[in-house]
């Protein structure tokens, strides 16, 4: 099948290995001292290899090879169709302090684009969690007094976050941060990051 995939030009890369770093799927080796496809089924067609290369080594072109594998996030997406909310409201700036889905609750604080950003959100993060979002950008707030005092005020087992790479969604784990410290209790936190295109990069 024809179908868009990276060309490395060995003549203009220098080895750098930065796009394997960068190639969620595996599909790109240094062998002896340049980049390398080793994987056509591999290469999903995004490239995120492309921004990172120093020499512009990298370009896609389109061409009969076998079909991309699927990404772990493409088969959880399709084979996940049940929402795993378990409460509402889900905007933290107007969620109640106290409520009886707090006890002994595992929380979920993610980014709104986060959600959107990983198609397997609602199986991998959000099951069996009370899940909040927010946007730190757009709300302007700091959600650590809202955070402390749902944590001081509940029977609260775990606190994980969800943000995207970009800056602004940094005040989301901060927020979380702050809010254990204040609310003086010692509770198991998990953090995880997202890139753009919904890989995730950390967590």
């Amino acid at each position: 099948m024809a179908r868009r995939i990276i060309k490395i030009d060995a003549d203009i890369c220098s080895g750098c290995s930065l796009c394997a770093d960068a190639c969620h799927e595996g599909a790109i080796a240094i062998v002896e001292g340049k980049a390398k496809l080793i994987r056509e089924d591999y290469c999903d067609g995004l490239g995120n290899c492309l921004p990172v290369c120093p020499t512009g080594a990298i370009s896609f072109e389109e061409r009969e090879t076998a079909p991309a594998l699927q990404t772990a996030n493409d088969k959880a997406a399709k084979n996940s169709t049940t929402s795993e909310l378990h409460q509402w409201p889900v905007q933290l700036r107007i969620v109640p302090v106290h409520a009886p889905y707090f006890d002994n609750a595992d929380v979920l604080i993610a980014a709104d684009c986060a959600a959107y950003a990983c198609g397997s959100f609602h199986s991998r993060f959000m099951k069996d969690k009370i899940t909040f979002i927010g946007c730190p950008k757009l709300d302007n707030i700091d959600y650590s007094e809202k955070l402390t005092e749902i944590l001081e005020k509940n029977n609260i087992r775990s606190i994980t976050s969800v943000k995207m790479e970009v800056p602004c969604c940094n005040g989301i784990e901060q927020a979380v941060i702050k809010a254990i410290e204040k609310s003086g209790k010692n509770l198991p936190r998990q953090a995880s990051t997202f890139s753009i295109t919904g890989e995730v990069l950390e967590g």
